[in-house]
C-alpha cells in the first residue's frame, strides 16, 4: 500500500480497478483542513490522462511492475517493435504505449519493457542517452552571456536546447527524464 503523501512522478498504482502512473503531482496544504494532493494521472491501458484530488493519507494498492532489457527494433506506422533480450521475442506496442519515449527513442538503443500481470505496459529509456545533433545554428563568437541556448534537432527528430558552443554533428548527453542537454560526450 502507498499514502497519498508518498506520491511521486512515475508511481504505478491501482485505483478503482484502474491501472494509473502519476504524471505529475502537487501537494497543497492548507490553513484548517488537512492537505491535498492534486495529481495528474494516466491510465496505462487505454493512455487517458486525467486530473485527481486526494486526501492527505489515502492508502492505494502499489502495482508490482517488472521490468526487463529489450532493443528497439523499427516502426510501420502506429506500432513500434522491441525485442526481449532474453527469450529474444518480438513485442509490438502501439504509440500510445511508448508516447512518452518516442523523442529519444533510436532504432537498436536499449531500452526496458515495463510488464504488469505478464502483459506489456510501456517502455522505460535509460536515464541519460548520448544522442548526435542533427542541426542547430552555428554560435557567434563573442555571443558568450552564460545561460545563452539555441535549439538543436537530434538524430531522433526532438528538438531541445543547447548551449552555443554545440555544432552540428556533435554527440551530447541528454536526460529523458527532462528531455534537457547535459552536456557533450
Amino acid at each position: 500500500m502507498i499514502e497519498t503523501n508518498d506520491f511521486r512522478v512515475g508511481t504505478v498504482f491501482e485505483m478503482d480497478g484502474k491501472l494509473l502512473t502519476i504524471v505529475n503531482v502537487e501537494h497543497i496544504k492548507l490553513a484548517r483542513a488537512g492537505a491535498v494532493i492534486k495529481a495528474k494521472l494516466r491510465n496505462i491501458r487505454d493512455g487517458s490522462i486525467f486530473e485527481q484530488s486526494f486526501r492527505s493519507g489515502d492508502k492505494y494498492k502499489v502495482a508490482r511492475i517488472e521490468s526487463s532489457e529489450a532493443q528497439y527494433l523499427y516502426n510501420d506506422g502506429n506500432l513500434y517493435h522491441f525485442m526481449d533480450a532474453e527469450t529474444y521475442e518480438q513485442v509490438p506496442l502501439n504509440r500510445e504505449m511508448v508516447e512518452d519515449a518516442l523523442p529519444f527513442l533510436k532504432e537498436g538503443g536499449s531500452v526496458r519493457l515495463r510488464r504488469y500481470e505478464d502483459s506489456v505496459i510501456g517502455v522505460e529509456l535509460p536515464i541519460t542517452l548520448e544522442l548526435l545533433v542533427a542541426e542547430t545554428e552555428t554560435g557567434v563568437k563573442g555571443d558568450t552571456v552564460s545561460g545563452v541556448t539555441k535549439p538543436a534537432r537530434l538524430e531522433t527528430g526532438a528538438t531541445l536546447q543547447v548551449p552555443l558552443f554545440v555544432n552540428t554533428g556533435d554527440l551530447i548527453r541528454v536526460d529523458t527524464r527532462s528531455g534537457t542537454y547535459m552536456e557533450r560526450a
